[in-house]
């Protein structure tokens, strides 16, 4: 099982790869060695060839000097026979050159030349004596006949031997290739096997691993993005750790209380009609608390399902507020609270109307809760260029500087004695966040100590 896994490694694959590359290479410059480059080569001496007799054609200079010359300038042989038959060989002591041995096959295209009125031929012959290829100009100039010959095949010591050492060369560069290929899979995937291993750290709840880095940018940019996915998850264990605290704590307070209510007026109570009836008063609050906290939490589950669909639809904000603030009218008539509306005619915005109101009913319960003294809340609605600015302020003692990026996380409060006549599960700020950003509208808070706060959102128009 351990070798399958190292095989379908990083590692492996990369060597692999390398070497596969590596291998490719040198076989396609032994390839191109085998056919393009002797291509290439006689195309190269076939037009020196014809440089060569061009020279001949249009040169002034006397031909037995320029044919020496040009023999040795441009590695080819040259036999130039004057009208006595005597001949004067130049450079034909190189490898492959036909014309200083007496071959029957080259004296019989020699001879049939010179007898001929032509003043040029050309021929392709091979040497019978190296089997070499190679091509033979013959012109006359001036009651001379000139022979070049050049081989079509490169037969220079060092191409021979490079030739026929080439698989031992190739062979070598293999190893070589492995050896490198090897150095650098484990340099690059040495790193990333150190980061799998300690990643596996994440799973099981330890946020404290250093992954390590070595200088490869995209490597170093995954160990930073994992020690801050860390971090995240280390804050987002603690906001469960606390929620289920909280949550817990609220669950159980009342559930005490709705207990020892309900035994005492099976015990006590139910004699005195008075204490009873005060008792059940008691033990429905409670039970009015813990409906509004399993209400919450299965608000803010919906609120965060992606899958949940919101309703979008024209309407009259200012009339949806003014309905709002009427159902308000029990705590403003039983505990003298004071709702200044400053709102326009009209506000027609595209929204959820549903989720929108939940919004606002959250962001005025929690004025409530923390307004100050006087009980004033202000309710606004300002029209912008491009939106509806909709404040929601309370005169409370207002919220600590540092404290203003933690309070729309869940169970987040930040007084726990705080007024009470509006029953607070501190999942209300959660709720709004989630409904404003599905909605994709601007939201924040601004606040004061001793002074008050003033939530906001905006809705585009």
């Amino acid at each position: 099982m351990n070798i399958k896994k190292k095989f379908k490694g990083i590692e492996f694959k990369t060597l692999l790869f390398i070497t596969v590359f590596n291998i490719g290479i040198i076989l396609i410059i032994y390839l191109s060695e085998l056919f393009i480059f002797n291509v290439l080569y006689k195309n190269y001496q076939i037009n020196k060839v014809n440089n060569i007799v061009n020279e001949f054609n249009n040169s002034k200079e006397d031909v037995y000097v320029l044919a020496e010359n040009l023999a040795y300038d441009n590695e080819v042989c040259i036999s130039v026979i004057n009208e006595n038959m005597v001949s004067f060989n130049y450079n034909t002591m190189q490898n492959g050159c036909p014309l200083n041995k007496k071959n029957k096959f080259i004296s019989e295209k020699i001879n049939n030349f010179v007898s001929s009125s032509n003043d040029s031929e050309y021929y392709r012959i091979t040497n019978p004596m190296t089997k070499t290829k190679g091509i033979l100009y013959a012109v006359k100039k001036d009651n001379t006949n000139i022979f070049i010959y050049s081989n079509l095949k490169n037969t220079s010591n060092f191409v021979n031997v490079f030739q026929n050492q080439i698989v031992y060369f190739i062979i070598l560069i293999i190893f070589c290739s492995i050896f490198i290929s090897f150095f650098l899979a484990n340099k690059i995937t040495k790193p990333i096997r150190e980061i799998t291993n300690k990643s596996k750290n994440i799973g099981k709840g330890k946020y404290d691993t250093k992954f390590p880095k070595n200088g490869i940018l995209e490597i170093d940019e995954l160990s930073e993005t994992l020690e801050e996915v860390q971090k995240e998850l280390n804050k987002s264990d603690e906001v469960k750790r606390d929620l289920m605290a909280n949550v817990s704590h609220d669950l159980k307070t009342p559930l005490t209380l709705i207990k020892s209510y309900a035994e005492m007026i099976k015990d006590i109570s139910y004699k005195d009609p008075k204490k009873m009836n005060e008792h059940l008063d008691i033990i429905m609050d409670e039970s009015d608390r813990l409906t509004i906290l399993v209400n919450d939490i299965l608000e803010l589950s919906k609120v965060q399902n992606e899958e949940y669909l919101y309703n979008y639809e024209e309407y009259d904000l200012v009339k949806e507020i003014k309905k709002i603030i009427k159902k308000y009218d029990v705590i403003n008539t039983k505990e003298q609270y004071k709702f200044i509306l400053e709102l326009p005619k009209k506000a027609i915005i595209k929204a959820d109307r549903e989720k929108l109101n939940q919004v606002i009913y959250n962001l005025l319960n929690n004025a409530i809760n923390y307004t100050g003294k006087d009980k004033l809340v202000t309710i606004r609605v300002i029209k912008e260029e491009k939106d509806y600015l909709v404040e929601i302020i309370d005169t409370g003692k207002g919220i600590k500087k540092e404290e203003l990026p933690f309070i729309w996380d869940k169970y987040y409060k930040n007084d726990k004695n705080h007024q009470r006549n509006v029953v607070s599960t501190g999942l209300g700020l959660s709720i709004v966040k989630e409904i404003l950003n599905k909605h994709n509208f601007e939201y924040g808070v601004k606040s004061e100590i001793n002074k008050g706060s003033t939530f906001y959102f905006k809705i585009n128009i």
